[in-house]
């Protein structure tokens, strides 16, 4: 019950869709320009970096509250569970961000807000996220490889903090957590499908968050 109350209550915190609704204060929609995903890089190539760095923000910090909010309701009563209730927040919250209903399920990829579950999960897990975004990007210039190496590395890190004994569930728990943090990287990668096929065409952009805003 309360696994399916994490979720519900992350999808709500989701729904809160940064790019769109700061697209709606300037007059457009930000997913008929660029790319057409409700997200940080294409808010940074069609309305530039304020606009970029406010979606990030926005959409990092959804799981983050929704992670508070759970914790108040169910932390203190299931503390031995409680990286796992965590999780399933941010899964809520990334599904809502994706998929959200009053848009037609016309959302983000949920990069940022998968950034935040991880910071709200274990904030030794968000520095090595972000290591690896940079290594990532800064070694090929793709932010979508940069991207998908964090939700990889963030499976194989949990595993292994899990292994070790940081999140203190049992071993039933741990495998809950590790199928759960294996769906949302199935999730992304299928998110990222365009820009897989792109990849192997050789036709994604390099370094899009960086350039001038387009025009439509």
């Amino acid at each position: 019950m309360e696994r399916l109350a994490c979720l519900a209550i992350g999808y709500v915190f989701g729904l809160f869709e940064t790019s769109y609704i700061y697209g709606r204060l300037h007059g457009i929609d930000i997913r008929n320009y660029g790319s057409g995903n409700a997200g940080t890089t294409n808010m940074f190539r069609t309305m530039g970096k304020g606009a970029g760095v406010i979606t990030f923000l926005g959409d990092a910090f959804k799981p983050i509250f929704a992670a508070v909010f759970t914790w108040l309701l169910f932390g203190r009563n299931h503390a031995d569970i409680w990286p796992l209730l965590c999780l399933y927040t941010g899964a809520g919250a990334i599904l809502g961000h994706n998929f959200p209903f009053y848009l037609g399920f016309r959302g983000g990829k949920g990069i940022a807000a998968t950034g935040g579950t991880i910071m709200a999960l274990n904030r030794p897990m968000c520095a090595l996220a972000i290591l690896t975004f940079a290594a990532g990007f800064f070694l090929t210039g793709y932010v979508s490889v940069g991207s998908l190496m964090v939700c990889v590395g963030f499976l194989i890190e949990t595993v292994v903090f899990g292994q070790l004994g940081i999140f203190g569930m049992t071993q039933g728990h741990l495998y809950e957590l590790y199928v759960v943090a294996a769906a949302l990287a199935v999730l992304a990668f299928y998110q990222h499908r365009g820009n897989i096929d792109r990849l192997r065409k050789g036709e994604e952009r390099k370094a899009g968050i960086f350039q001038k805003k387009e025009k439509k």
